[in-house]
This record gives structure tokens, C-alpha cells and sequence, in this order.
């Protein structure tokens, strides 16, 4: 059983696809195709490890992180219990842009996604 770091997420205030497209300049990677104002990614297509993904979110939750890690496992399920058993916080289960996920809160409050592989 094994946990894999898969994303490093920015929610973005504006654009999806015109951060996205700053931090490949950075990196000097493409955008990966489909980018949209409200979802991008850079390095999934290249196989990039971790993948860099862009959500738009307009309306920022007050105090929630605007950069989170990303996990993911086959075994995600296991890992979003472990992860409570050992002080987080289950903050919601997602459905969204093909993806599924839990997002919890460590002891300290910061935000992070566990996934489904």
C-alpha cells in the first residue's frame, strides 16, 4: 500500500489557464491541452512528477488554503482513515471534473486532498 504525492493545487482567483500558463514559463513546460479558465494543468501529459493543477475559485473560502497537496492511491480509502486515525480532520468528500477525493485538515488546520488513483 503505498501513498503518492500526485498534485500541488493553486486555487485561482482569476484564470485557471493563465496561471497555469506562468508557472510552465517558469518551469519550461507546456500546458498540458484542455486548459480552461477554470481547470489546467502543467506536466500531466509529460508525466511531470508532481503534476501542477489550476482551479478557478472566484470566491475563496475565508482561512482555507490557496495551495494544497494532493495524494492519491488505489487504496485512497484507506488512506483518508489512516489519516483520521492519526488527527485529521474530514472536511468533504468530492465529485468533480472526473476526479474523486476527500479533502481533510491536518492537526494544525492546513488543507490536503486524499484521492482516488
Amino acid at each position: 500500500m503505498t501513498l503518492a504525492l500526485g498534485n500541488v493545487t493553486f486555487d485561482c482567483q482569476d484564470s485557471a489557464d493563465a496561471l497555469a500558463e506562468f508557472y510552465a514559463q517558469l518551469l519550461d513546460r507546456p500546458v498540458d491541452p484542455e486548459a480552461s479558465a477554470f481547470f489546467a494543468t502543467v506536466g500531466q501529459t509529460s508525466g511531470a512528477s508532481p503534476v501542477l493543477m489550476f482551479i478557478q475559485v472566484p470566491d475563496k473560502t475565508p482561512g482555507k488554503n490557496v495551495v494544497h497537496l494532493d495524494f492519491h492511491s488505489v487504496q485512497w480509502r484507506d488512506y483518508v482513515e489512516r489519516a483520521i486515525s492519526l488527527g485529521a480532520k474530514h472536511i468533504g468528500d468530492f465529485d468533480e471534473y472526473g476526479q474523486q477525493w476527500v479533502t481533510l485538515a491536518d492537526p494544525e488546520g492546513n488543507l490536503f486532498d486524499i484521492g482516488k488513483e
